[in-house]
Formats: structure tokens, sequence, C-alpha cells
């Protein structure tokens, strides 16, 4: 079993306690440090290699977009994570655009954040189903489209969006994951989606998920 080298982000200490308790439940994670800001994370990953980082965006000094971004132009085998307390598209939005590999909610849970991480890790990305769900009751007018998706691909893409990995589809739906990997695939042609963020604000703009 691989063990993932994991630093915290956030410059609320109790938080990091607290979250590092909580990880260490986790079996296949080992928090290897913590840091309260930007300049204190690169300190950290200029000494030893880290899997992934879980990032708060609000912080004194460089925020959590910005150190995301110079994490990935830097330490490109590096996940980010970001985990919040912000629902706002905007936030998601920024983030994604940095490089970040998931967006988790503050109020998440030991489940979801071992869920994320394993996702992430495996190449996929994670976003927090509460989160999409919040994001689109905000979406205050759903934009029309003449994108014309079929119901098959519609389920898929809701199940994208609610954080199931690609073989739990599969699993879920009955049917292989080389046609999954078909769905996506049509699904990124026919939304013009660059990536799996690109394919949540398509449906959280036109109202494709359901809460």
């Amino acid at each position: 079993m691989n063990i993932y080298k994991l630093v915290i982000v956030d410059d609320h200490v109790i938080f990091r306690k607290g979250l590092h308790t909580i990880l260490n439940e986790i079996g296949i994670i080992k928090v290897v440090a913590e840091a309260s800001n930007a300049s204190e994370l690169f300190d950290i990953l200029k000494k030893q290699e880290i899997d992934i980082i879980l990032m708060d965006i609000n912080m004194p000094g460089m925020d959590g977009i910005e150190a995301t971004k110079k994490v990935v132009d830097k330490y490109p085998e590096t996940k980010v994570v970001a985990l919040t307390m912000h629902e706002e598209i905007g936030y998601f939005n920024k983030m994604m655009d940095a490089g970040a590999e998931g967006f988790l909610l503050k109020k998440t849970n030991k489940d979801e954040l071992e869920k994320a991480i394993q996702m992430v890790m495996n190449g996929e990305h994670y976003f927090s189903a509460e989160f999409i769900n919040t994001a689109q009751l905000y979406q205050k007018t759903k934009v029309t489209t003449d994108v014309k998706l079929s119901e098959r691909e519609i389920e898929i893409l809701e199940l994208i969006c609610k954080g199931y990995s690609n073989p739990e589809i599969a699993k879920m739906l009955g049917i292989s994951q080389r046609t999954i990997d078909g769905h996506r695939a049509r699904l990124f042609e026919k939304t013009g989606a660059k990536n799996a963020p690109n394919l949540v604000m398509f449906a959280i703009k036109h109202g494709i998920v359901q809460a």
C-alpha cells in the first residue's frame, strides 16, 4: 500500500492540529509537516519530496491561489487539493486554473478526505459534492445551450460532479471502465471542456447536477 506524504497549509493552528489528528487515522497518509503560510510551505518543499498538499486559500502574504501556481510550476509531481471554507464558484475557478486537482470544503469528513486524496493521487480530480450542489443553488441564471447530451452522458456527468471515480462509475452503472472512458471523451468533445473542472462548471451553469 502506498503511503502518501502530505503537508497541511493553513494559517489557523487549531484547525491544522485537528485536521492532522483526523488524517493520522487514514492509513494511506503520513502528515510530514504543517505550514501556516506559503513561505513555510516552500521551505518544506525545498527539503523533502511531498506527494500532496491540502491548501487553504486565504492566508497572510501569498494566498493559496498564487501558492498553488508556484507549486505546480516548481514541483509538478506534487498534487494540490484546495481545502477551504469558500463555496463561491469564483474561488473554485481560480484554484482549478492555478492547477489544483481537488476542491474540498472545510466541513468535509474523514471518509471524503481519504477518497479525495486517493483519487487525486490516482490521477483523477475530486470535487466536493456539497460544493457542487451549493454552487448550483447560487447560480442565479441557468445558461441555455445547444449541446445535446444523451441520458447516459448526463448520468455520467452527474456522477463525475459528485466525486465518483471512473472505476466506481463503471461498477455503479454495470458497464466497463473502457465504456466510461468513451463517454467521458464524448463529453469533453461535445462541451468543449478541456479538463474535468471545465465539465463541472458546464454542469453547474446548465443546471445538470441535481442536489
